[in-house]
């Protein structure tokens, strides 16, 4: 958009929201933050992707540092970067090495950036009778290790997050006792939590399917709610777009756990696969679930602590890294404006006069109807930053240096 675009767009909708409101938006844009994930930079290569791998791709974990600070240069809005435990702190990528994480941690400093939340990886080579709900007790000592250290990584390197995801679970009925695969990822965990200061906060992701396909332990935000009820208060809920059924309300999800009192966090993606291959677009579902979060008060609070842990968690595939991950935070951004833009009080009057169409046309006016692009440039103008992300980065003369210095 160009600048008299923009100033035209913020008079519309300032006439129609009104001054006040509008300005609250552009503010909710400026400071909210979410982190990267340093596996977006990388190569995933062949399986489903077909080993197709896109131009400029970061070779090592330094590489992808150089990524995240030109995003975050451009979008001003991503001062972490979420590590993978032995993608980015191994140099054998069986064990993880304190010695990486200096390196790491030094890199990042430099370059501006913190670390963010530590994924231990689950994922190993003879994890195929799965992890913490695992027969073999040597390969959940482990594991359990493995996570303990990644707490200790958070607490001294990082922001005192750890984010856990497992793959356990079975594809055909009668291959493992169900109840007792969950008893065992319970005991697991709570043997892990018993190692782990309380002042490392551990949020429980969830997924309703793969790598197994009939029955996943930890299959859905319920199940991570009963965990999360065992382990304490250091425990909370991660809610992954791209984890659940389609159809699925997740706005709904997080009222609910917004009401109960549980921390939460969320990885953003676009769930048009049941999964989190690909990158945030802006659609009604991500407005909607912004308004709940803006409604709950999780979101730009000023008490950092009360505040939900956010993340982008993506696999592009053919699409330009780069590209995918500033595309991610342009449409976390419209949709955040969008929500602030809501008048609950306006809201709640139709609500309680059962005004059932013309509150969700209300509502809607502003979740869908709105366009938010002048509100998103002007927060980003007024911090220094160009309109336009996409045209900012490839105006950097970025990929240019990258294409040609990582062959």
């Amino acid at each position: 958009m160009k600048e008299k675009q923009i100033e035209l767009g913020i008079k519309m909708l300032e006439q129609e929201f009104g001054a006040q409101r509008v300005r609250r938006a552009i503010d909710a844009v400026q400071a909210f933050r979410v982190e990267v994930p340093s596996w977006v930079f990388g190569n995933f290569g062949a399986g489903r992707f077909g080993d197709f791998t896109p131009s400029g791709i970061a070779r090592n974990i330094f590489e992808k540092l150089e990524d995240a600070a030109q995003i975050h240069k451009l979008s001003g809005a991503t001062p972490r970067v979420a590590m993978h435990m032995l993608w980015d702190f191994s140099q054998d990528g069986r064990t993880p090495s304190w010695k990486m994480v200096e390196k790491v941690d030094q890199a990042a400093g430099e370059l501006g950036l913190g670390i963010g939340a530590v994924n231990p990886t689950y994922f190993l080579k003879g994890s195929h009778r799965n992890t913490y709900a695992a027969e073999e007790k040597t390969t959940v000592d482990d594991y359990v290790e493995q996570t303990v250290i990644a707490a200790e990584i958070a607490k001294k390197y990082a922001d005192k997050l750890v984010t856990l995801w497992f793959p356990d679970g079975s594809s055909y009925p009668g291959q493992v006792q169900l109840r007792q695969a969950y008893r065992k990822m319970k005991e697991a965990l709570l043997r892990t939590m018993e190692k782990i200061d309380r002042d490392v906060f551990v949020l429980i992701e969830y997924k309703v399917f793969e790598p197994g396909t009939y029955h996943t332990v930890i299959s859905d935000w319920g199940t991570s709610y009963l965990l999360t009820r065992e382990l304490g208060e250091n425990a909370g809920v991660l809610v992954d777009l791209g984890h659940h059924p389609h159809a699925t309300n997740i706005e709904q999800i997080v009222t609910r756990l917004i009401e109960e009192g549980v921390p939460g966090g969320f990885h953003f993606n676009t769930r048009y696969a049941a999964d989190d291959d690909h990158s945030v677009e802006p659609n009604p579902e991500l407005a909607r679930i912004f308004y709940e979060l803006v409604l709950g008060d999780v979101v730009t609070n000023p008490k950092a602590d009360k505040n939900w842990a956010y993340m982008i968690d993506q696999c592009s595939g053919r699409e330009h890294r780069m590209h995918a991950i500033l595309h991610s935070i342009d449409s976390l951004q419209i949709a955040l404006a969008k929500a602030m833009l809501v008048d609950t009080v306006a809201l709640t009057e139709l609500q309680e006069r059962d005004e059932i169409i013309l509150a969700n046309r209300f509502f809607n006016a502003s979740l869908i109807l709105a366009d938010v692009r002048p509100i998103v440039a002007t927060a980003r103008l007024e911090k220094n930053l160009r309109a336009d992300l996409l045209a900012a980065y490839e105006a950097s003369g970025y990929r240019t240096k990258t294409d040609a210095e990582r062959v």
